[in-house]
């Protein structure tokens, strides 16, 4: 490693917008089955190709047809040490090109942003680790340890056939790992000029996506019935979509909070934070989602004509528990779920959580510190969740470190699968500065 962490990166940092449009145009919409989805194998085949043109070596292994997550290994100085795993996922949620001020698949440059469907949810992490990459090959910087690059498939539908996939068939791919960085953290939140938070995450919910059925007694849609099914099940979907569910502050949570009284200079009701959490603007909804269990109606199906009751009806719901309560949020679900209504597991995975220290940790607070004096990094909980829960089999801490520092007017929060996904340009730059001085020496 060189002693000096401040190299310029011109050309990683002049790169790394088109990195983010070209990736971007290669639709890899996820609708949860393959024979639907476009498929990650083409974005696979493209990230392996630039990394071939500077004499990085990658295998690609496909799940399912077209289902391919692609892991590359850079050599460290010190192989003694172990390695650190940088995966980000290749998949995106679909999108409606009639919604959008832009092709969502158009990667277009436009204001100083890149737009387009995957721009924050992840490919804007995938294009700055990839540009930074390029430029250590270049100009023959090894980093201290080896790193470790996985970019994979199916992330938006639970990874089963991706990071899921090779941690169950390809662990030797992963040898040595074990600590690990992806999306969602690492992104500012501005309290005053001369101050932001950068919230890196140390924790996510767990995923309990599920299929609610009710039966009942079919017949003509004339009829009084009083076993209905569809009633049945809208009762319950009525239940579970009203329920709030207790507080509860787990430790990163109590950590934020903490944090956010003293920039704030505000004292939080530990009974009642969300009011407090109303001063950090629209992010504010996806901090208060981690403060509780949650469970949402997303889909409903029954029926096929007007005048005939059906004998069965069904809901999708998508619930998340926090660390430790997994036990907790099932009692409580089956009460709301009620009698008659047979509940299926879609995905079902574990809640993560690690603590916000140790050298890692402490080499995120300098990088970050370093690129901008008035970055205060803190740790929180996500609301969603990422392939942490995969990796974290294999005994590995992982954090949220995707590094932007963003303009303190823009609704970040809203373009998670949002309508005009973008990305600041400026924030892609600072990501690779940040996270070539990161890399270097973690």
């Amino acid at each position: 490693m060189t002693e000096d962490a401040a190299i310029p990166l011109t050309r990683a940092q002049d790169e790394v917008a088109e990195l983010l449009s070209d990736l971007i145009r290669i639709d890899t919409t996820n609708t949860g089955s393959t024979a639907t989805s476009a498929g990650e194998r083409a974005a696979a085949e493209w990230v392996a190709g630039k990394l071939d043109e500077v004499g990085v070596d990658s295998v690609i292994h496909e799940s399912e047809r077209g289902r391919a997550s692609l892991v590359a290994r850079i050599p460290g100085a010190d192989r003694s040490r172990p390695a650190l795993l940088v995966h980000g996922h290749l998949d995106v949620v679909p999108a409606d090109p009639a919604e959008w001020s832009v092709h969502p698949f158009s990667g277009e440059e436009r204001d100083g942003y890149i737009w387009g469907r995957g721009a924050v949810d992840m490919k804007d992490m995938d294009a700055m680790v990839l540009a930074l990459v390029r430029d250590w090959a270049r100009t023959g910087v090894r980093p201290d340890r080896d790193i470790v690059l996985a970019f994979v498939a199916d992330e938006e539908a639970g990874g089963k056939l991706g990071a899921h996939y090779l941690v169950d068939e390809h662990p030797d791919l992963l040898e040595g790992c074990t600590e690990a960085i992806s999306e969602v953290g690492g992104f500012s939140i501005t309290v005053r000029d001369d101050l932001r938070l950068y919230l890196v995450q140390t924790a996510e919910k767990g995923l309990a996506w599920m299929r609610l059925t009710a039966s009942g007694r079919p017949g003509h849609g004339s009829f009084v019935h009083d076993d209905n099914a569809v009633t049945r099940l809208c009762e319950a979907v009525a239940r579970i979509g009203s329920h709030r569910f207790p507080l509860t502050l787990t430790p990163p949570m109590r950590q934020f909070l903490a944090a956010v009284e003293d920039a704030y200079g505000v004292e939080i009701d530990p009974a009642e934070p969300e009011l407090a959490l109303a001063r950090l603007g629209s992010i504010s909804r996806m901090i208060g989602a981690a403060l509780r269990n949650t469970v949402n109606p997303t889909m409903l199906d029954a029926g096929y004509k007007a005048n005939v009751i059906p004998g069965t009806a069904s809901a999708t719901v998508d619930g998340r528990f926090l660390y430790g309560q997994e036990e907790e949020f099932e009692r409580q679900l089956a009460a709301l779920i009620g009698e008659g209504v047979q509940r299926e597991w879609l995905v079902h995975d574990q809640a993560v959580e690690t603590t916000f220290d140790g050298p890692l940790v402490d080499q995120m607070v300098t990088a970050l510190k370093a690129e901008d004096d008035g970055a205060r990094p803190v740790p929180f909980t996500m609301s969603g969740g990422t392939d942490a829960k995969s990796f974290q089999r294999l005994g590995m801490r992982c954090f949220g470190f995707s590094p932007l520092r963003l303009p303190a007017d823009l609704d970040f929060a809203s373009l998670f699968h949002g309508i005009d996904e973008r990305v600041p340009v400026e924030s892609l730059r600072f990501g690779v500065r940040v996270l070539d001085r990161f890399l270097r020496s973690a």
